[in-house]
This record gives structure tokens, sequence and C-alpha cells, in this order.
């Protein structure tokens, strides 16, 4: 997650990245750590979460502001400010412009670490000196987000790699924002339901989040998904040196291609290739490799020629197992068969609802979601990614108004779907091209043996 709240955008070309001290934020400032003066940042402009003060007016200082501060902080924070820079919907309609332009900054060029303390930190772990470890090593990080940042680096035999370190400081910061509903809270309301604030939700959101700081993990999830999709030319998900990674560094080989921004200006024809890769790439991890990636951030995308794909960042993963991943895939094959029947049943028992008005909305809600199957061929825009939002939003009007014990909270495992859905969905409605995505489900399901 350390992208899509938080990440790393690799280069898009094959050259050595070189940034303008204009152009960033914000550099070589440490992380603050403590809880006391996180909440003090918050209240410099004016608000009291992360979200609050998306509501402000949309003055350009004030946006300006906003996003200094966030990428300042890093931690939780500034993830709020980077999805809401890209997921349709999130920031009020009044103030978007505004906003969305001040945090794709936010999103793009994030607030650095200096190299001494990088150099401290890949030291540290490795035990060894910088120079050791890598044969030449750019000083210069060419992309940053709230968990860490990235420097190009070359090993003793040429490769070329991205070695992702860890903001010195970050651990810390992170802690005190899990200690802080109010910064949670906006990461939570994603995931809908009246109970939004149970304990249930945000431990399970507080587990996520945390195995962000652990690159360890990362580079098995990493690994993981490349073997899922070893098979698929235009997926591609870069290799892992396992020798160079570590819980606070995680070393991979240096991908290169074009931005969301740059391809989403291509012909209607490669437009529509990218989009059926990356919808294969989600939904063939989720239903046949059993995890999805629940970091749709844009920079989590470099694109190269003929719909080929490299998907990074696989800091926040979650395993879709047993009865989940059955109900999962009955809810799929239902929308290609166009059953609404039995896509209601599957969405009844993947929501463990227990009848009432709050099922008929959970229900209603999930076919929505699913529109681009049943209406397939579909074009996703960003007023249908936006509309999702407005309906979550809605739906939890209405559920606090509902009586005690009708609706339940949100399931074990799905707290992260929505935020899945929604930047997915917004990154799609970009490419702004209509595809046919039952035909891309049909097609990974029966070479796995589900159709």
């Amino acid at each position: 997650m350390d992208g899509g709240l938080t990440h790393l955008t690799l280069v898009a070309d094959s050259s050595w990245p070189s940034w303008d001290a204009r152009t960033r934020m914000s550099d070589d400032r440490k992380v603050p750590q403590g809880k006391l003066s996180r909440f003090a940042m918050l209240a410099s402009v004016g608000a009291r979460t992360g979200m609050s003060l998306l509501s402000k007016g949309g003055a350009n200082a004030a946006a300006e502001r906003t996003a200094e501060v966030l990428g300042r902080m890093r931690g939780l924070a500034a993830k709020v400010g980077q999805i809401a820079s890209y997921v349709d919907g999130v920031i009020p309609e009044a103030n978007r412009e505004v906003y969305e332009a001040a945090l794709g900054k936010l999103r793009d060029h994030a607030m650095t670490s200096s190299f001494s303390e990088v150099q401290r930190t890949i030291e540290e772990d490795f035990g060894q000196p910088l120079d050791k470890l890598f044969s030449n090593f750019d000083k210069t990080p060419f992309a940053s987000a709230s968990i860490g940042q990235v420097h190009r680096a070359e090993l003793a035999d040429g490769r070329a790699v991205a070695v992702k370190v860890q903001h010195p400081g970050v651990a810390d910061a992170v802690e005190n924002d899990l200690a802080n509903a109010g910064v949670l809270e906006p990461l939570a309301s994603l995931a809908g339901g009246r109970k939004v604030d149970s304990k249930l939700v945000f431990e399970e959101m507080k587990s996520r989040l945390r195995e962000e700081l652990d690159y360890t993990l990362e580079a098995t999830r990493q690994s993981q998904f490349r073997a899922i999709h070893s098979d698929d030319p235009t997926i591609r998900i870069p290799e892992v040196i396992a020798d160079r990674s570590s819980r606070r560094v995680l070393t991979s080989e240096l991908v290169a291609g074009k931005t969301l921004a740059e391809v989403s200006q291509l012909s209607e024809e490669e437009r529509r290739a990218f989009a059926e890769t990356m919808w294969r790439f989600v939904f063939k991890g989720n239903l046949i490799g059993g995890m999805f990636n629940a970091d749709p951030h844009p920079g989590n995308y470099i694109f190269g020629e003929r719909g080929q794909v490299h998907f990074i960042d696989f800091g926040c993963v979650e395993p879709i197992v047993g009865e989940r991943r059955e109900n999962a895939r009955g809810l799929h094959l239902a929308a290609l068969r166009k059953d609404e029947a039995e896509f209601a049943f599957f969405s009844k028992r993947l929501l463990a609802t227990q009848g009432g008005q709050w099922e008929e909305l959970a229900v209603t809600y999930s076919r929505y979601c699913f529109e681009p199957i049943f209406g397939s061929p579909y074009r996703i825009t960003r007023s249908y990614a936006a509309d999702l939002v407005a309906r979550l939003k809605e739906m939890g009007k209405i559920a606090r108004k509902l009586p005690k014990g009708e609706n339940v909270p949100v399931p074990k495992g799905m707290i992260f779907m929505n935020r899945l859905q929604f930047g997915f969905y917004s990154v799609l409605a970009r490419l702004d091209v209509e595809v046919d995505y039952a035909a891309v489900e049909r097609q990974f399901l029966q070479s796995g043996g589900l159709l």
C-alpha cells in the first residue's frame, strides 16, 4: 500500500532520473513521529482528521498547504491524501479540481529522507557498507511515498535495480497514526457498513497496515504474484533480489515504461489492451491465485507495449481462502451467466447478511459493482466510479436508522475490498475505453478449470 495511498512510481524511461528541487514538495525532512506532534500538524490546517480538511474551501493556497502537511507527515495521514487524489467521489465536487491537483503532487512527488539516513538503514540491515552491496547507487530517489522511497542502483553483475528503503522513523509514525482513530476513519469508511468503528474492522485494518512495514513479507508476496501470472506475457512483475532485501529494504529488477497519464492518450485499441491486462491481473489473482493486492494506486502500473503492464508494490495483500474464495468464485460465475438470483445468493453468503433492509441494500450495491460484467462490454467512467462511493455513503446514512442488529459488521477479510473496487475502477476510468470484461474473465476461468 505504500503507494495507492502511498506509492512508488518507477521511472517512465530508462534514463537515470533527475529531480528539480523546485518540483518537489519538500526535501530531506525527518518523519514527525510523536503522536502529539502529528496531531498538531493536522490541527495546523484546521483539521482533526486526515480527511476532514478535504471538506474545507477549495482555495489553491489551502489545498497546497494540505498536501504539504500530509506529505511532511508521511505514514497513514499521507495515505489518506494519496487515496483522495485518485479515487473518484472521495473529495466533494466543489473542492475536487483544486484538491486533486494539489494532492496529485503529494502522490507523485512525496517528501524524501536524506541519503545519509537511507545509507544508514541499508547498512544496518545488511551489516555491510553500501558500496559492497551495490556497484552504483543513485543518492537521489526517483520516487517517494508515505512509507519509503526508491533509489536506482546497480548490482555487481551490471543489473539495474530499484531499491525501496523505508523512511527512518516511519514505523513509529504509523503506530501513532494507528492509535488515532481520526486518521483511520476515512479508510474505515471506505469499507462500508454501519459498524465501521467496530473493533473487528479497526483491528484488521491495523494488521494489514502494519504488514506494509515488513518488506520481507512484501518480497514473498511479490514473488507469489509473479508465480501466479508466470504464464501471461502481458502481466509482468519485477523479480525480487532476495539477497539484497530485508525488513526495511526491498530490491527488485528495475522496470521502465509509460505512466497512466501517458497511455490514456493512446489509441482506443491500445487502451483496451491495457485494461484487459489489468482486469486479468486483479481477478485472476483473486479467483485463481487466492490473493488480491488492495493497493490500486496509479503509480503501481507501468505500461509497456502491446498491452503489457508491469505491476509493482505488494505491501497490502489480502489472502482469499476457503469458503470466502468459493463464494467469490460463485459471485463471478453468476455474473457471467447473468443469473440475478444466484448472484444475490452468493452476495448474501459472502457478506454474511442476516435479512432485512440492510441485506437488500448490500445485495443491490454488490450488483452495481458488478455492472462491468453484467453489462459487458462496458465502459468504466469516472462518474460510475464516483457513484460507487456516493452510494456507499448513502448506505451508511440509511444504516444508522435501521433497527439494532439488522445489519452486520463488514465480514473478516473484506475490509479492503471496497478500496480495491473504488481505486481500481477509478484507474480504469482514466483509460476511458469499452472492454468485454466478461470475455476476459471467461478466458482465465476456463484456463483455470473453473468454467
